[in-house]
C-alpha cells in the first residue's frame, strides 16, 4: 500500500469513528489556494454546531512520540491558517476547536481540543 493510500484509509477509518459520534462531514483535505498554505484532513459538525477541524494522523508505532506527538507547532500554524480561510466563506463563524485523530498499533484515539489557534 502507497504512503498516500494509507493515508487516506486512515482519513476513512476516522470519518467512520467521527460519524459514528454523531458529527456530520463537512469538507475533506480542505486546502488554501497557492503555496505555503494549509490542509484541514475534516472539516466536521458536531452535534452542538460546532465546527471541528480534525487532524488525521496514523504511525506503526508510538516511536518517536508516536501519531498525537507528529502534530507540532509548525502543522498546527498551517491547519490554523486553513481554518481561518475555511471560516472567511461563512456569513457568522460558529465555535470551533481543533481535534487530532491518532491511529497506532489498530488503536484509534480521538483528542477533542487537543490545541488552539492561540
Amino acid at each position: 500500500m502507497t504512503t498516500k493510500a494509507d493515508g487516506d484509509a486512515a482519513e476513512d477509518r476516522a470519518l467512520a469513528h467521527l460519524q459514528g459520534q454523531g458529527l456530520r462531514l463537512l469538507a475533506r483535505n480542505y486546502r488554501t489556494p497557492g503555496r505555503g498554505g494549509g490542509e484541514i484532513d475534516l472539516v466536521m459538525r458536531d452535534r452542538d454546531g460546532t465546527l471541528v477541524f480534525v487532524e488525521v494522523r496514523k504511525r506503526g508505532s508510538r516511536s518517536f512520540g508516536g501519531a498525537a506527538a507528529s502534530v507540532g507547532a509548525t502543522k498546527q500554524r498551517r491547519i490554523v491558517f486553513a481554518a481561518r480561510h475555511f471560516l472567511l466563506r461563512l456569513r457568522e463563524p460558529p465555535p470551533c476547536r481543533f481535534d487530532v485523530i491518532s491511529m497506532e498499533g489498530g488503536g484509534i484515539q480521538w483528542m477533542r481540543a487537543a490545541f488552539d489557534a492561540g
